[in-house]
């Protein structure tokens, strides 16, 4: 999608008069009447057709907006199949109850969330995915959280937060090397001048996480946690060799193979995998685990529990979602409403602190208006490249603002590519995990209050 694909030309503040009532009715719907988020997204879009039939736009473009919208998110559709046949094959073989297994072993209670927080900042960077993150290691520390009788919400915040720290510091990461190719800035002087603003919220994040961390003598039934650790044992599924599908993953993500193709890499080791540690396992059982996901039948209700996920099949709730999203910022694109925001936006940008701060703005802003991060650096990046040129500030400055502002707020939107993932993978809902992803909310604040202090904001000739 692009900009000049509007067919009406909007004044900026009718559009912003329906931007607000389309996600204020969104928002409304999702938190106050808890309704499925795909209901109030549709009446969006019904609203958009009826506003666009209101301007004289013929059907013809409004489907062809809603369309292209959807077209954005075949790529994701692939990879939510590729992740849940994932989730499902390293459950059968093994590779996520061994993560389970020895977290049990190694994890202090008394700093959970902070391990969290780390081991998904490291894999993170490793392997420069923020979704593959959250759904290998992130589904066995939710597990280990339950298991530990912690809270669910404040694990996934700082699985998200950890896994968001090392997908935007990464090298290998897909967002991080779009912010810096849109600008036109070189991927590791990107990486370094981020780090001015990454690194502080890392060490406030991982503080506020050790602090909420709670005493483990007062919350652990370590009788629990040893029966888990016997029933795992006893599936016969913990054995080394099961991690082979992960070192797998790692090496070709680190060596920027592509991701549809690293997926099946993982996917086929694991099936592979599993043939050898489940005797009874077939072909047709195998086939139906990656479709409707892996089922635990020990007699153990919090082994059973923790075991059964994944497969293509629970992908789709996610996926419906995603399109229907994406196809309402199609027409958002389409109707010249997004055009019309940016261009009432630009004309105010005279001064170092606004440009930062609206720049930061409309990267959240398209966040929530088409659910897509990419397109959140790809636009932002487009309409303010020439402001910061005319304002004499480097181009890694507006660079690091897509991803403090872009990147990182996406899993935080319920109706997003990323927030829809995360609940999927995680089990829980974005707005009861909102308030832990503290290195998500706490990103754009620092690179606004930077930009509002002259800190770390190069000029051209510096």
């Amino acid at each position: 999608m692009h900009q000049d694909e509007a067919v009406i030309k909007l004044k900026s503040i009718e559009a912003l008069i329906i931007t607000l009532a389309i996600l204020g009715g969104i928002s409304y719907a999702i938190i106050f009447a808890e309704a499925p988020p795909h209901i109030p997204v549709v009446l969006a879009l019904i609203a958009l057709i009826i506003f666009g039939l209101c301007k004289r736009v013929s059907l013809k473009e409004l489907e062809a907006g809603i369309i292209s919208g959807a077209k954005a998110g075949i790529g994701a559709v692939f990879l939510f199949f590729f992740i849940g046949m994932l989730i499902s094959s390293w459950m059968a073989s093994g590779t996520i109850p061994t993560f389970i297994f020895y977290s049990l072993e190694i994890v202090d209670a008394n700093y959970f969330y902070a391990i969290c927080f780390i081991v998904a900042s490291v894999i993170g960077i490793s392997i420069g995915s923020s979704l593959t993150t959250a759904a290998t290691i992130g589904v066995a520390f939710m597990g280990v959280s339950q298991a530990l009788g912690l809270s669910d919400a404040i694990t996934a915040g700082a699985i998200i937060s950890g896994a968001f720290f090392g997908d935007k510091m990464s090298p290998l990461s897909d967002t991080t090397n779009l912010a810096s190719m849109t600008v036109g800035v070189d991927l590791f002087e990107h990486i370094k001048n981020m780090s001015l603003t990454t690194i502080p919220v890392f060490i406030i994040s991982l503080l506020i996480f050790i602090f909420l961390s709670p005493s483990g003598a007062e919350t652990t039934d370590f009788a629990k946690i040893e029966a888990l650790q016997t029933g795992l044992m006893d599936l016969g599924l913990v054995k080394w060799y099961t991690l082979i599908p992960f070192v797998i993953l790692s090496v070709m993500a680190f060596k920027k193979i592509s991701a549809i193709i690293t997926l099946s890499a993982g996917v086929l080791s694991a099936v592979i995998i599993a043939f050898v540690v489940q005797q009874d396992m077939g072909l047709q059982k195998m086939m139906d685990i990656l479709f409707k996901g892996y089922v635990s039948k020990t007699g153990i209700a919090d082994v059973d529990s923790l075991l059964t996920r994944g497969g293509m099949e629970s992908m789709f709730f996610s996926i419906t979602l995603v399109l229907l999203a994406l196809a309402m910022g199609g027409l958002f694109m389409k109707l010249g409403i997004l055009t019309a925001l940016l261009e009432g936006i630009k004309k105010y940008l005279v001064k170092t602190w606004a440009l930062i701060s609206t720049t930061a703005g409309t990267a959240i802003g398209i966040n929530f208006m088409l659910g897509e991060q990419y397109l959140s650096i790809l636009l932002t990046g487009n309409a303010y490249k020439d402001s910061y040129e005319k304002a004499g500030l480097h181009p890694k400055n507006l660079s690091r603002v897509l991803e403090d502002a872009g990147t990182v707020v996406n899993p935080l939107v319920p109706w997003s590519i990323c927030g829809v993932f995360m609940t999927t993978v995680l089990g829980v809902q974005t707005l009861d995990y909102l308030p832990f992803a503290f290195f998500c909310l706490l990103s754009p604040i620092i690179t606004i209050i930077y930009g509002m202090t002259g800190l770390t904001i190069k000029k051209v000739d510096e």
